[in-house]
């Protein structure tokens, strides 16, 4: 092996090997735990600092929200377990006692679950009421000429 092919050996091993951390290290820090307020209560609530995702409902007693919009304390309720949340960060319109949310963040020495990310799941907004038929398709020949509609009919 001349000396050349061994220092570009060298030197793509290297670079290999630098990639392959800095690879490793982004996926091991954007890696979150995700599961229910009651599941992660029942762990003992695990890994003081360590970030988790969890998914409830915001309860209804103590939720205080900022009149800016910037930050919320309120408390999640699983089915059977309740954890309170402090969170930092635009509050979503959505937002409100009684709807389910997602939060991530991790736990503090305290017991308070600090939060930096918050969505709301509002999934019933988008769904058709059990027993009804869907929405219909926008299919403008579905409509043509039905004065129900408004639609005086199509030009051919």
């Amino acid at each position: 092996m001349t000396h050349l092919r061994r220092k570009l050996l060298t030197a793509t091993l290297a670079i290999g090997l630098a990639v392959s951390l800095l690879a490793w290290a982004g996926l091991k820090e954007g890696w979150v735990y995700s599961m229910s307020v009651d599941d992660f209560v029942a762990a003992g609530t695990p890994g003081h600092g360590q970030r988790v995702r969890l998914h409830g409902t915001a309860g209804e007693s103590d939720f205080d929200v900022s009149h800016g919009g910037l930050w919320a304390n309120f408390n999640i309720h699983g089915s059977q377990q309740v954890l309170r949340v402090a969170y930092q960060g635009v509050i979503p319109d959505m937002f409100h006692p009684g709807h389910d949310v997602i939060i991530e963040g991790r736990l503090d020495a305290e017991g308070t679950f600090r939060a930096d990310t918050l969505m709301t799941k509002c999934g019933s907004r988008y769904e058709s009421e059990p027993g009804t038929p869907g929405m219909p398709h926008a299919d403008p020949r579905a409509t043509a000429g039905d004065p129900a509609s408004g639609d005086r009919g199509m030009a051919s």
